[in-house]
């Protein structure tokens, strides 16, 4: 696998992709095809739970937030699991850039729990304050399903694909 940062400050897999994914999605282009995805789904105590065949170079969605008002307003942003950092600087996990009201470091982190299958918001490093379906977070706040986030001037909608009937079991 070869990591390279594109100019809007995303890592992705050059061996796999000729341009950045996230900037490019319509025109993206595998390099290489990869046959094997998820193998098999299986149900587990009334819960679905998907592995993959391989260990791939990918690091899969758990849920994303898309920007519904603001500078990005139609952009989507993919979460993975554990930290997604959120902040204007090109090295965060979801890079709000044209947003002046928001910190360019650690403004917010939505974090995503894998054992206990739950997603959380919380405050950053930043000066300005993040709102929850219009309720200010001082402290670790449970995200659900279609939860209005709103960071300096722009507003999101939390997407989640993990969580109680469904996960990622990634076989080691």
């Amino acid at each position: 696998m070869k990591l390279e940062r594109c100019e809007n400050g995303h890592v992705y897999n050059s061996g796999r992709y000729k341009e950045c994914p996230y900037c490019n999605s319509e025109r993206l282009e595998d390099v290489e095809v990869r046959e094997e995805a998820i193998d098999i789904i299986q149900n587990d105590e009334d819960k679905t739970v998907a592995y993959w065949a391989n260990e791939l170079d990918v690091e899969p969605v758990v849920g994303w937030v898309v920007c519904i008002s603001g500078y990005d307003k139609g952009k989507d942003f993919k979460l993975k699991t554990e930290k997604n950092f959120i902040g204007r600087g090109p090295e965060m996990d979801i890079c709000i850039s044209g947003d002046n009201s928001i910190t360019r470091k650690n403004h917010a982190i939505i974090t995503y729990n894998p054992k206990q299958r739950v997603f959380m918001m919380l405050p950053g490093e930043g000066t300005g304050i993040v709102y929850v379906q219009n309720e200010a977070v001082y402290s670790p706040r449970q995200l659900n399903s279609f939860d209005v986030i709103e960071i300096g001037n722009s507003k999101f909608t939390f997407v989640a694909l993990c969580g109680e009937n469904f996960d990622w079991k990634i076989e080691k």
